[in-house]
């Protein structure tokens, strides 16, 4: 990591304060606009609410508002480091939202990592917002926190980590399977890393079709006959077809495999590794801040096309193509009859989406520009259409 950037960051946090504020939509210059936007006039809005509570909708921030909500226990790539610590973060995905999507947002950091505790708080605060963005919760925990609210509130949930990274990397693999010229039917994928973003990712690929995958975690490839799985961790291999149980580690299961996605730990992948792969490999080494491979060895190595996640390189796999016109076409689709919630296929057709509205595809631009002001359009659309 560049040390300047980590001053200039700190410079930019301690000098402003932060990196959102809240403004108000209306002016209070006189007694008349105090009486329209408080007392006596607003307690008239507060019955029509409790007449039909769907008005908040409608009257309140809840129409345009979502909490970003964290316990701080997987912050970035950076660990556990609690509530306080994640702060910044959540500021940063508001102030993204607002600026590329028009989404307000609010940072809501939890002190505590109980599973209970998490769920009760935010089903508690779910009134005033449109949807619940979760960020940097650890998993296992995460899923289960996920699959509840999910069932529990009547406003969209969707835990970033998971499906925001993994639409990314579905969109590069779309179009780095196009440049390779091979088929989403015939490739061989090793998934190293089955955390939240990989078991997100290993479903969006399950979605889209593909079924030779290869899952590694921290004690090897996974096999349903070990006693250690996650419910996750099952239903994935029991998606997808069997592998040969002579593969023990990465370096063996990397033997022939077209592509690598690496959601897991710096540098664990070598260039031996890379050169034993199959013609035209895609290596996914979306560790952060230090990939599991540099790119640069890497593509010294032969791989055909390098993605990370970092911003000093091509092809960033960036969360920011996806949420903040995900939560755009949420706020604008349950505000209206089309709101259908939230399933794996939603995530595939943006993936599909973004990946087609790359025109100039090359190596080293598989991905939509971070900056291209119709990305959020396409991705709100998508959810809306």
């Amino acid at each position: 990591m560049n040390h300047d950037y980590n001053k200039g960051s700190l410079d930019l946090h301690r000098e402003f304060g932060g990196k959102i504020e809240i403004k108000s939509k209306v002016k209070l210059e006189n007694r008349d606009d105090l009486s329209l936007a408080y007392t006596p006039g607003v307690a008239e809005v507060c019955r029509e609410i409790s007449r039909d509570e769907s008005l908040a909708k409608v009257y309140t921030l809840k129409k345009n508002t979502i909490a970003i909500v964290s316990d701080g226990s997987a912050i970035l790539g950076i660990g556990n480091l609690g509530a306080k610590a994640s702060i910044p973060v959540m500021e940063g995905k508001a102030a993204i939202l607002k600026e590329f999507a028009g989404v307000d947002a609010f940072p809501i950091c939890i002190e505590s990592q109980d599973i209970e505790e998490i769920i009760r708080t935010v089903k508690n605060i779910a009134p005033v917002f449109g949807g619940i963005n979760l960020e940097d919760i650890a998993g296992p925990k995460c899923f289960q926190i996920e699959e509840r609210l999910r069932a529990e509130l009547d406003i969209p949930v969707m835990h970033d980590d998971q499906w925001g990274a993994a639409t990314v990397a579905l969109t590069g693999f779309i179009n780095a399977l196009k440049l390779a010229e091979k088929n989403k039917e015939d490739v061989v994928v090793v998934v190293s890393g089955v955390g939240a973003a990989g078991v997100a990712t290993a479903r969006l690929l399950i979605e889209y079709g593909v079924r030779n995958i290869i899952f590694i975690d921290s004690k090897g490839v996974i096999y349903a006959k070990r006693d250690d799985l996650t419910k996750e961790k099952l239903e994935l291999i029991n998606a997808v077809n069997a592998v040969d149980e002579s593969l023990t580690d990465l370096a063996s299961a990397l033997v022939g495999a077209d592509v690598f996605i690496g959601l897991s730990k710096p540098l664990v992948v070598t260039s031996e590794m890379i050169k034993s792969m199959n013609q035209k490999a895609i290596i996914f080494a979306l560790a952060n801040p230090t990939p599991e491979i540099m790119p640069e060895d890497a593509l010294a190595a032969g791989a055909f096309i390098v993605a990370t996640g970092r911003s000093d390189y091509p092809n960033q796999l960036n969360n920011s193509l996806v949420f903040p016109g995900f939560w755009r076409g949420m706020l604008d689709a349950q505000n209206s009859d089309t709101y259908k919630g939230i399933d794996n296929k939603i995530f595939v057709k943006i993936a599909e989406n973004l990946a087609a509205h790359v025109k100039d595809i090359s190596v080293n631009k598989i991905l939509p520009d971070m900056f291209d002001k119709e990305v959020a359009n396409i991705v709100a659309k998508t959810v809306t259409d």
